[in-house]
């Protein structure tokens, strides 16, 4: 079916940009976009899988306490004072 959509300039720009890049055309790329976001899955509270890009980007976000945790434990050592530096 045909439709006209009003799109922001700027959001059709990244729009046609990222199609271009995946090599789809632009109706391909807002309709997995459309589907993505009414899908079943995501309104019945199934766990939704991660989209391609959580693999390189966002999947060890989950380590932010562990890095602080580290973060820490350095800071600590690095404000023991050694023997020859209370002299």
């Amino acid at each position: 079916m045909k439709t006209t959509l009003e799109i922001p300039d700027e959001i059709f720009r990244k729009a046609k940009a990222s199609a271009a890049l995946r090599g789809i055309p632009l109706r391909q790329l807002v309709t997995e976009a459309l589907d993505e976001k009414i899908s079943p899955a995501r309104s019945s509270g199934k766990k939704k899988t991660s989209p391609p890009w959580m693999a390189g980007f966002g999947a060890l976000a989950d380590l932010g306490a562990e890095n602080q945790r580290i973060n820490e434990l350095i800071d600590e050592e690095f404000n023991k004072l050694e023997k020859e530096d209370l002299l």
